[in-house]
């Protein structure tokens, strides 16, 4: 065969090799012969094979021609006639398509991939609804959500490990399904990674199918993507799935931690002393009711401003009379927890924070969960001019305050845009702690 000879000839001469590539790119641009070859720094050797096929002389070391021009060489040659096409093919030993062709082959074996990965979850529960993993790869395919361009991604850098991926979110989707119908509680994240994947880790936060696995649960759960470490828990929790009971905490300091059993006897040994203490989502995963003294309970942002204040309420002997709490910044789990917990049993909830962007927005997340039983306490207008500091807020932290809903924050918000500075619990301790002890004295 005739272009098989040709294309041994120019594979067994090494100064053709930019050359081929060249054209080879252009083919795959183009689909044809066409296009500009331009080929720089070029050796002695390069230039006389070349100016033999194109019947030219070059002296310079970048040389340019067309690929028509190289065409119309090799027709003058023993090897005429020449098959561009079947020449190039010859040369690197592989079927030729164009980048076009290719682009609609490679979204032509990912919509089969999807496809097929639809059709192994198809199968409807025994009520006849659609399982979790069919909704999240029907919703994948048709409205290119819920880890869709993550899931293409791997495909295209590797379509079994795609489809292991793909395989193991199911599985872990079915699983969650079927936990909850069967009343089980929350499996801990590393068993139920490795209990899908043999993997403890497969699933972490921040790994390829953590990221799936969390893509997919916002679909099928119809939750937003979580934007911390705090949400994603949440998120995690709610599926079923305990991503740890340890690492998520709230300080607290005269509430009353109940079971069904009746007071837990740890923490009623610290709330007799009147000590602050600090409660982990595994301490609460068998409270089943949370009490304070009166009627309400104070949260604070900061752990100094919580110290400070269950000292000083120890000095003038009022702690048997108060209830205080400290998220320590963004609230965990466990601290959102036991707010649910001490509103769901009708307490009222005086909350202060930080009044810079990051505490307006996590005072307002809280009132939108929590509602009328949370109130923000000492973070209005007035009380920022008290505590105002000299730090200057950039502008990229300002944004977080677009989507403040609560009526006295939005005020507030406005002034921080206003006056670029922060002010901080610590400089309205006094105001604070005079709250407190006017409540308790009621």
């Amino acid at each position: 065969m005739m272009h098989l000879d040709c294309a041994e000839y120019f594979r067994s001469q090494a100064g053709y090799r930019r050359c081929f590539c060249e054209l080879l790119k252009k083919w795959k641009s183009y689909g044809r012969p066409a296009g500009r070859i331009v080929l720089e720094h070029t050796s002695e050797e390069e230039r006389r094979l070349l100016g033999g096929i194109l019947g030219k002389k070059f002296s310079e070391e970048t040389i340019r021609f067309s690929f028509a021009e190289f065409e119309r060489g090799l027709q003058k040659t023993r090897f005429a006639p020449v098959d561009m096409k079947a020449l190039l093919e010859g040369y690197f030993r592989t079927e030729l398509s164009t980048n076009q062709e290719q682009k609609r082959k490679k979204q032509q074996d990912r919509e089969e991939f999807f496809r097929k990965f639809y059709e192994r979850f198809a199968e409807k529960k025994k009520d006849g609804a659609e399982s979790a993993a069919a909704l999240w790869s029907r919703q994948m395919a048709g409205t290119k959500s819920g880890g869709y361009y993550l899931l293409s991604r791997e495909f295209s850098r590797d379509p079994e490990a795609a489809k292991t991926l793909a395989e193991n979110v199911g599985k872990a989707l079915t699983a969650l399904s079927s936990a909850r119908e069967g009343g089980r509680g929350n499996t801990a994240l590393a068993v139920f990674a490795a209990e899908i994947s043999g993997n403890p880790h497969y699933f972490d936060r921040g790994s390829t199918a953590g990221q799936l696995l969390t893509d997919a649960l916002c679909c099928v759960m119809g939750r937003r993507q979580p934007e911390n470490t705090h949400q994603w828990k949440e998120l995690l929790l709610e599926a079923g799935i305990a991503p740890d009971y340890v690492s998520s905490f709230v300080h607290i300091c005269g509430i009353c931690l109940e079971t069904e059993e009746g007071e837990h006897p740890a923490f009623r040994a610290f709330r007799e002393l009147g000590e602050p203490c600090a409660v982990t989502l595994e301490n609460l995963k068998k409270v089943v009711r949370a009490r304070v003294p009166g009627k309400r309970v104070f949260a604070v942002e900061n752990e100094m401003v919580f110290s400070f204040l269950t000292e000083q309420l120890r000095q003038e002997d009022r702690w048997r009379s108060t209830a205080i709490l400290c998220t320590s910044g963004q609230p965990r789990t466990a601290a959102v927890r036991l707010l649910e917990l001490l509103a769901a049993d009708g307490f009222q909830i005086c909350y202060s924070g930080d009044m810079d962007p990051e505490g307006i927005d996590i005072a307002d997340r809280l009132w939108k969960r929590l509602g009328d039983r949370l109130e923000i306490w000492r973070m209005s207008p007035e009380d920022y001019g008290k505590g105002i500091s000299n730090e200057v807020l950039k502008d990229t932290r300002m944004s977080r305050m677009d989507r403040v809903a609560h009526p006295l924050l939005k005020m507030t918000a406005r002034c921080i845009l206003r006056e670029r500075r922060a002010a901080y619990q610590e400089n309205i301790l006094g105001d604070l702690l005079n709250d407190i002890s006017n409540s308790s004295a009621d």
